[in-house]
């Protein structure tokens, strides 16, 4: 009880600690306004970087590049060494890979009981990257801008072309879906439903980019930028992962099992 004591008060000390630094050091000088900051967290127009010492880029595009590598490796190795070593009585890593994989099977399954083989794996990988995705930016990677500065790698769909990109690759599975289901007729199916990749895409994007903004805003401003920003950034992080994996691969699975539900035959007058 006196250890637990000792540690809460050793807790409020260094918060207190922090919070007369804050006072202390003040707001400072800034080279750029705030709403250049937030406008450049969008836009990326000040802060790209040369790819392989060429073309600059966005952030976003490092970023991207960076979560399919690791994806491509993790799945390389788990293929490789896990899979080949599975048991009956799983262990925790097994449990947790077949759970995650049922999942999103089950999701698949669900929402699309006629054609869900191709649709269960989509959603798995498409899942596997927006999860992974958005929690690259907690590891902190920097990377120098082409002016020198040093920045932190943004999530990928914190770019609006990423989000643009993963919300039309889904359409388009939803759209051949519904041709593997119902031949030209199903292209009709999905081609009504024209403002779906743009509803995904900006979902994504907005979703993400809201907790960019927010924990920009609170680094900008230096009283706030002691304990804040960690709270700030791993809860608007953290939620936006689970949130928009779950968003996105459910729609994707709703509409893909709607387009590829084979059209029943009218009945006739007898």
């Amino acid at each position: 009880m006196k250890q637990h004591k000792k540690g809460l008060v050793l807790w409020l000390a260094v918060v207190l600690l922090l919070l007369v630094g804050s006072v202390a050091v003040g707001t400072g000088s800034r080279s750029e306004s705030v709403q250049e900051a937030m406008r450049d967290a969008v836009l990326h127009n000040t802060n790209q970087i040369h790819f392989l010492g060429g073309k600059t880029v966005n952030p976003g595009l490092i970023s991207a590049f960076t979560v399919t590598a690791i994806l491509l490796a993790a799945a390389a190795c788990v293929r490789i060494f896990v899979i080949p070593r599975f048991r009956l009585a799983p262990g925790k890593f097994q449990l947790a890979l077949e759970e995650a994989v049922g999942l999103f099977d089950h999701m698949a399954k669900t929402n699309s009981p006629h054609r869900n083989g191709f649709l269960g794996a989509y959603i798995f990988g498409v899942g596997s990257y927006i999860f992974v995705g958005t929690l690259f930016e907690l590891l902190g990677i920097q990377a120098t801008t082409t002016a020198g500065h040093a920045i932190t790698l943004p999530a990928p769909l914190s770019d609006v072309n990423a989000a643009i990109a993963l919300g039309v690759l889904s359409y388009l599975i939803i759209l051949s879906g519904g041709v593997a289901g119902n031949g030209v007729k199903g292209i009709g199916k999905t081609l009504k439903e024209f403002s779906l990749p743009i509803s995904m895409s900006f979902r994504l994007f907005g979703a993400l980019l809201s907790g960019l903004l927010v924990t920009e805003l609170v680094y900008y401003f230096v009283t706030l930028s002691f304990v804040l920003p960690v709270v700030v950034g791993v809860l608007f992080t953290l939620l936006h992962a689970l949130i928009q994996t779950y968003v996105l691969t459910m729609l994707t699975a709703l509409y893909y099992g709607e387009v590829s539900e084979p059209a029943h035959p009218k009945a006739k007058k007898g």
